[in-house]
């Protein structure tokens, strides 16, 4: 009991509040288990880093002191400060183009792609049926617009992404001829790349709608206007709240790579 009153006797209001919202992050992390990805671990350890930061809050700030009291310390304290502050900025700024992709409406769509995901045996799982019911609800509503199911078979899929997609529609009365099947794709990258050939063989213009979960479209369009479409929109699909933290995170290293290597 004493280590615990020594610990937390000399923490501050605002302290506190932030140990709260670090151990909710955390937990929110956690929570993707056991379906994590890189961003799961690198979100938690984010967290707890930041944790032991706040309860070691005064041996953190006695250190800076003694840097900040030589003259090459100084120079570490500050480059340290401009690093943390130029990563918030940036990963700001792509949260924000992110979440202008998930709030943009589409006009009427030219040709829907939903991009395909896990398939569970030959059914699809929750994230790739969210997808899909986003996707249905779009062409319910123009009926007279096709639509692209992308993705292809993986090593421990059954069938492929782009067929099990195509059965769930038509299951739900989306008419065959409406659904264009590319089913050789394994990444975002080929997605968009085999698609826009798909569209060229069959002689539909490259105005798209991407239909895929809300974190991913932005880098989803990047892609494709890389792969040559004229004109991308976004309809988001929901994700599970417990995957959103994870998969936002990991979007964050995934657009990086993008920016850096161009896939």
């Amino acid at each position: 009991m004493g280590f615990i009153k020594d610990l937390f006797g000399s923490m501050t209001a605002v302290r506190w509040v932030l140990l709260v919202i670090e151990l909710l992050l955390l937990l929110w992390f956690a929570a993707a288990f056991p379906f994590g990805n890189a961003g799961t671990v690198i979100g938690g350890l984010m967290c707890c880093a930041l944790i032991v930061l706040i309860l070691k809050w005064n041996g953190f700030t006695g250190v800076l002191k003694g840097l900040w009291k030589s003259g090459a310390g100084k120079g570490v304290v500050i480059s340290g400060i401009v690093v943390v502050a130029v990563a918030a900025v940036y990963f700001a700024i792509l949260s924000v183009m992110m979440l202008r992709a998930i709030y943009s409406k589409p006009d009427k769509p030219n040709v829907v792609v939903v991009l395909g995901c896990k398939v569970r045996g030959e059914s699809p799982s929750k994230m790739l049926r969210l997808r899909l019911d986003a996707a249905i609800k779009l062409l319910d509503e123009y009926p007279d617009v096709k639509c692209v199911v992308s993705g292809g078979k993986g090593s421990d899929e059954k069938i492929s992404e782009a067929e099990c997609m195509k059965n769930y529609l038509v299951e739900k009365g989306i008419s065959q001829d409406r659904i264009i099947v590319e089913d050789k794709s394994a990444t975002t990258f080929e997605n968009m790349k085999f698609t826009m050939e798909k569209l060229d063989e069959l002689g539909i213009s490259r105005d798209i709608t991407i239909v895929t979960d809300g974190y991913h479209l932005y880098r989803a369009g990047l892609i494709a206007k890389q792969q040559g479409a004229d004109s991308v929109t976004y309809y988001g699909a929901d994700t599970e709240f417990r995957h959103v933290a994870s998969h936002w995170v990991r979007e964050w290293f995934a657009l990086t790579k993008f920016f850096i290597l161009g896939s």
